[in-house]
């Protein structure tokens, strides 16, 4: 199955997507499945994964309800505040949604790059574990060394790392981030989304911009954990769904047939345990 592994919806009325402006002009409006689901036939995408885009559990109960609806949406990754005395109680209570495949602090907007090694979350981090869910690491560059110290933590843990940890692509900066990268490849399981990189590049990127960022990934993580995602919509403050995937066949066209099939989707299924 060809899967879409991070995308998202969202409907500006619920309120509760701090980050999503007007100055934000072609995503600021509403995003549901009917808006996504003729891109992903076009593609010959079967199934996606919702990702959050709102720290809160009443957006994570939304997203189960569109699973719930659409049968294309095969896994949801949603938000629990792991710090909260009740995080373990709320994590149970969501996993007993069979739609419940991970779970995302938004560690991009907090501002201690070592808030996820906070004793308080440890019962969370523990309740992912004892739930079966996967966890997303929402980083970039400067969580990269605390995020190693994380999964040193919790060996056990799935985890999967968003949008390649959204390197300086419009900078032209490779090294520390190229590091810490082929780091946490070679010392945990952790997975790797190819995703989020056309936002991360200057407006006018070519594929060659992307080129080295996605060959040390290629490199470090390989073909075997790899996750393909199109980040829909953001990402269309960049490209359109068709172009980053045409951009992404020609990134992986040394890969053999085998390969690419687990990058475009068999990965995501082991990662997330994904429901048929």
């Amino acid at each position: 199955m060809r899967i879409d592994a991070h995308q998202h919806f969202w409907a500006l009325a619920r309120g509760d997507y701090g980050w999503l402006t007007p100055e934000l002009t072609v995503i600021y409006r509403d995003f549901t499945p009917d808006d996504l689901a003729p891109l992903i036939k076009a593609a010959g995408i079967e199934g996606t994964v919702l990702v959050q885009a709102a720290p809160t559990i009443a957006e994570t109960e939304y997203m189960l309800s569109l699973a719930d609806q659409t049968p294309f949406i095969k896994g949801v990754v949603g938000w629990v505040d792991f710090k909260a005395a009740d995080a373990p109680a709320q994590i149970e209570a969501l996993s007993a949604h069979p739609a419940l495949v991970g779970l995302r602090p938004m560690i991009q907007d907090i501002p201690d790059p070592n808030w996820m090694l906070g004793n308080a979350l440890t019962p969370a981090f523990d309740a992912v574990q004892r739930h079966d869910l996967t966890f997303d690491a929402l980083t970039q560059p400067q969580h990269l060394g605390p995020l190693r110290q994380l999964l040193a933590l919790h060996p056990q843990m799935r985890v999967v790392i968003d949008h390649g940890s959204k390197p300086l692509i419009r900078d032209g900066v490779i090294s520390g981030w190229a590091e810490d990268m082929a780091a946490l490849a070679s010392d945990t399981d952790a997975w790797c989304k190819l995703s989020g990189l056309v936002t991360e590049a200057a407006p006018d990127w070519t594929t060659d911009d992307l080129r080295p960022y996605v060959d040390h990934l290629l490199d470090t993580f390989g073909p075997s954990r790899l996750i393909w995602g199109s980040d829909w919509p953001v990402c269309t403050l960049a490209s359109s769904y068709q172009r980053w995937l045409d951009t992404t066949d020609e990134l992986l066209s040394a890969l053999t047939e085998t390969e690419r099939k687990a990058v475009l989707g068999g990965n995501a299924t082991r990662a997330y345990n994904l429901r048929g």
